[in-house]
């Protein structure tokens, strides 16, 4: 759990420097077009799996979650997308389900308001109403009823670590993961989030006395930006100080955005991952 060795520390960077090393799409080359092709996919395989799909859970536009329905009485895993907290949607992360639906993984897909229309204090707040909802729901949709594992990738990884506190929620699989906003607030990417000290704080688990005795999992490419895999390691290495359960791995040779294929594959390190929080939370 140490911190990777080219790690810089963001309070030393330059505006510039800053700001491009929590650039994944200026760091990955052809990252548009894998999102692209993401979206394609994903979209085919929502037509598979029309019968639960923009399931309201609150108000606004983007209240809404999909349910993938793999078996009748299957465990649930709630994925939450990435996008800085201010691009993307749930439609393009379906193809995600994949690697776990195989192993009968029921796997609903949760979407919220983007900032600036909603501030991260509301965002979260989005989250865990879906959550509750969810929970309510499985009955009926087909879920066991035995609680819910919670998934996201890059800002969905961070949703993740702050949906542990909800009551149905067992444990958490947080993938290149955001988890003290410090250098976010000091980015480019607080012009649309507008983060004072106070709400960076508030939202950062890393700044938080403790946290949930729930099982995470954090995982993160090794071949990520730096700022990306300091993150993680320091959040897995806040996570073992307080005695919290947390496992921790860089996968190699993955960037930000490749690192999805270990989801979307049923061979997946990230889907095996899944399937043993699932073992372990077993009630």
């Amino acid at each position: 759990m140490s911190t990777p060795l080219d790690a810089p520390d963001w309070r030393g960077m330059s505006q510039q420097d800053r700001d491009s090393g929590l650039n994944n799409g200026e760091a990955v080359a052809g990252s548009a077009d894998m999102i692209a092709d993401w979206e394609a996919r994903s979209a085919e395989l929502r037509k598979r799996y029309p019968a639960h799909l923009d399931l309201r859970y609150g108000p606004r536009e983007r209240n809404r979650i999909d349910f993938l329905k793999a078996r009748e009485d299957g465990p649930t895993l709630l994925f939450i997308h990435g996008g800085y907290w201010q691009a993307r949607a749930k439609e393009i992360f379906a193809l995600f389900a994949e690697g776990p639906m195989a192993y009968g993984i029921n796997v609903a897909l949760i979407g919220y308001t983007l900032a600036p229309d909603a501030s991260l204090d509301q965002i979260v707040a989005e989250i865990h109403a879906g959550i509750d909802f969810l929970a309510a729901q499985l009955s009926g949709l087909g879920g066991d009823g035995k609680g819910i594992v919670v998934s996201g990738w890059s800002a969905g990884g961070h949703l993740t670590s702050m949906a542990l506190s909800n009551a149905n929620v067992r444990a958490g699989m947080a993938i290149s993961g955001i988890y003290d906003l410090e250098p976010i607030r000091h980015s480019y990417l607080n012009v649309k989030l507008g983060l004072d000290e106070a709400a960076s704080r508030r939202n950062s688990p890393m700044m938080q006395p403790g946290g949930p005795m729930k099982p995470l999992s954090l995982v993160v490419g090794g071949a990520e930006l730096p700022l990306l895999r300091k993150q993680t390691a320091d959040f897995a290495g806040y996570r073992a100080m307080y005695g919290l359960p947390v496992t921790h791995e860089e996968i190699p040779g993955t960037n930000h955005f490749s690192i999805m294929t270990e989801m979307a594959s049923p061979e997946g390190r990230i889907t095996t991952l899944i399937r043993q929080l699932f073992e372990r939370t077993v009630s």
